[in-house]
């Protein structure tokens, strides 16, 4: 299935799903960056497997690599759309002590 969507400069943007295409959720995100590429991992915490009170458990299922110039448009993009998001349906915190704000990883060396 192809979905067209057209630019306010009329350039016409085809997006296709390729044959492996999935939707999946996460709920962790590291990311590692070199000087070509930032390298972002998604991953989703394993509520069913906690070592123990103080540790989280993280099953990560994706990598995927970008270029300097598609993460500052994926930034771009993200804060767009998390400015809507507030607008709508109210601010997002991050508490320090929220389950969300303590699954940020950041794990340290180059990507390769």
């Amino acid at each position: 299935m192809s979905q067209t969507i057209t630019q306010p400069d009329n350039t016409k943007i085809t997006l296709t799903k390729s044959a492996d295409y999935r939707d999946s959720y996460a709920n962790s995100v590291q990311i590692r960056l070199s000087i070509w590429d930032f390298f972002l991992v998604f991953g989703a915490v394993d509520t069913d497997v906690q070592p123990a009170p103080d540790q989280i458990q993280i099953t990560n299922f994706q990598g995927i690599y970008l270029s300097p110039q598609q993460a500052k448009a994926l930034q771009s993009v993200l804060t767009q759309n998390l400015a809507q998001y507030e607008k709508t349906f109210g601010t997002i915190s991050l508490d320090a002590s929220s389950p969300a704000a303590q699954r940020f990883v950041v794990p340290s060396g180059p990507v390769h």
